[in-house]
């Protein structure tokens, strides 16, 4: 089963970083339902199939530290049985997924304080903590005119504006990804989600990077939202995700090459700030 998951991973290109992260954590309760002969093959099989998982999305760090946690969290400790590390594995997996879920609702929640009633907002991309950002401030009355990129190749834009036109407190313009630098004259506010945060680098959707020059040119503030779990300090190395020519053009490309890459890198020097569930973060 924990093959099978880590297959439906590497194929979960259009999911957020915090679905797979959930995702790979539920997978190793698999592993407390066996019978092991003793504790060391026990945590040798919990490491060896979550490093499985790991190496099923790499660009997510997010899965990384979550992953990391349970098994530090398990075979740093002694155990006098198999029941034993087991159990702890579980309360392990419980307490990930929590702060996952409720960091995601957390960080919405300090977003939303940002975001001025009548500010004209631009988004890239899609990103459910955006979404849960704007749909707070909202409830708590605001209204909001939104810019929304298409995020192509794979159109997760698209998917944005449909959920946004559903709210009257929001007047929604689709945009293409080359028009934000015309747009970003009007705007009070970039808003974006995170894929992880490495040292000072965002990595995030594909033209994350050229609206962020964009949007710093234009003096327009850009903020990234996200869970802290996506925040990086050691043992994570990016890994960008380049994806079929066929997302990109569907005809044979003949004489040249096609790149799509999943992924970019961003300076933290380009954003004004970063919000978590540990709060909001000044860099301006």
């Amino acid at each position: 089963m924990i093959d099978d998951t880590a297959a439906e991973i590497a194929d979960m290109q259009t999911h957020s970083a915090s679905v797979v992260a959930v995702k790979a954590a539920d997978a190793l309760r698999e592993l407390t339902e066996r019978e092991f002969p003793a504790v060391s093959k026990y945590l040798q099989t919990l490491e060896r199939n979550s490093n499985a998982l790991r190496r099923a999305n790499p660009s997510h760090a997010s899965l990384h530290n979550t992953q990391r946690e349970i098994v530090e969290t398990v075979t740093e400790a002694d155990h006098e049985s198999v029941a034993d590390a087991q159990e702890l594995t579980l309360e392990a997996i419980d307490r990930v997924i929590d702060r996952v879920e409720s960091g995601k609702r957390r960080a919405a929640e300090n977003a939303a304080s940002l975001l001025a009633d009548e500010d004209v907002l631009l988004t890239h991309d899609y990103s459910t903590t955006v979404l849960s950002a704007i749909t707070r401030a909202i409830e708590d009355g605001a209204e909001f005119t939104v810019y929304v990129t298409e995020a192509r190749p794979r159109y997760l834009g698209r998917k944005m504006a449909r959920r946004l036109a559903e709210f009257e407190a929001v007047e929604t313009h689709l945009i293409v990804d080359g028009a934000c630098g015309l747009y970003l004259e009007d705007c009070d506010r970039v808003v974006v989600g995170i894929d992880c945060i490495v040292g000072d680098t965002l990595y995030n959707r594909v033209g994350t990077y050229p609206l962020a020059a964009a949007a710093a040119d234009k003096d327009v503030p850009m903020t990234p939202i996200g869970s802290a779990v996506k925040l990086v300090g050691r043992g994570f190395a990016f890994e960008n995700d380049y994806r079929a020519a066929s997302e990109v053009m569907l005809e044979p490309a003949e004489g040249f090459e096609v790149d799509n890459p999943a992924y970019d890198a961003t300076p933290t020097r380009l954003l004004d700030s970063i919000v978590t569930d540990d709060g909001v973060v000044d860099l301006s």
